[in-house]
């Protein structure tokens, strides 16, 4: 890959890591409840997710679930399904601890846990796959070797979305951690969260 097509690769990695959508509220999520270091267990799990939709799409899966509806609908369900799942059980969490105690939004978390949900949090979104479809073939040359090009592509979308995801979404969050020092500001907080992953969910169902 060209030095020029590897810049044009990062920018329009940049952009699109900049987007808002569920990984940034799931990132923006974790370091509110675990702290800036512990997020980045989630985006782990984000990135796992990515490195599988690169690998769908390089494989030919991606243009099968692109062309059927009906596998296309029901990972998109379940997409859907799954953060109206998150969005419900973060406004349902407990927030009744004394003023004044430094506890987080939520009970201490495992690294797998956070790793787990990132990575579903990614991966049940098949416009995502679709959007690698379009996205990946204008940076793969055929009359070069696939490998070191798919490579690139991954280590850099990968790269990006990390630095995006941990030094500008999760430090972003990092203000808001003051309101957590007490029940009504983690309650805020947990319905502030919980519903932005109920309203991608929406988006996710209902926008084609």
């Amino acid at each position: 890959m060209s030095f020029p097509l590897w810049l044009s690769l990062f920018a329009a990695c940049a952009v699109i890591s900049f987007t808002p959508g569920a990984g940034a509220i799931n990132t923006m999520t974790n370091s509110l409840a675990q702290g800036w270091r512990r997020s980045f267990w989630g985006i782990l799990g984000q990135q796992l997710a990515l490195v599988a939709h690169v690998v769908i799409v390089a494989a030919g899966v991606g243009l099968l679930v692109a062309r059927s509806p009906i596998l296309f609908g029901i990972i998109r369900y379940s997409g859907a399904a799954y953060l109206v799942y998150l969005g419900i059980r973060l406004i349902l969490i407990r927030t009744d601890a004394p003023e004044g105690e430094t506890e987080l939004v939520s009970a201490p978390e495992s690294a797998w846990s956070m790793v787990r949900r990132g990575f579903w949090v990614n991966l049940l979104n098949p416009k995502a796959i679709v959007f690698f479809l379009a996205f990946m073939p204008q940076f793969i040359r055929l009359d070069q070797p696939a490998l070191p090009q798919y490579a690139v592509f991954l280590a850099t979308s990968v790269g990006v979305d990390i630095l995006v995801m941990w030094f500008f979404f999760a430090a972003a969050a990092r203000p808001f951690r003051a309101a957590t020092a007490t029940p009504r500001g983690r309650r805020t907080l947990n319905a502030v969260f919980g519903s932005l992953f109920i309203a991608v969910a929406v988006l996710l169902a209902l926008v084609h």
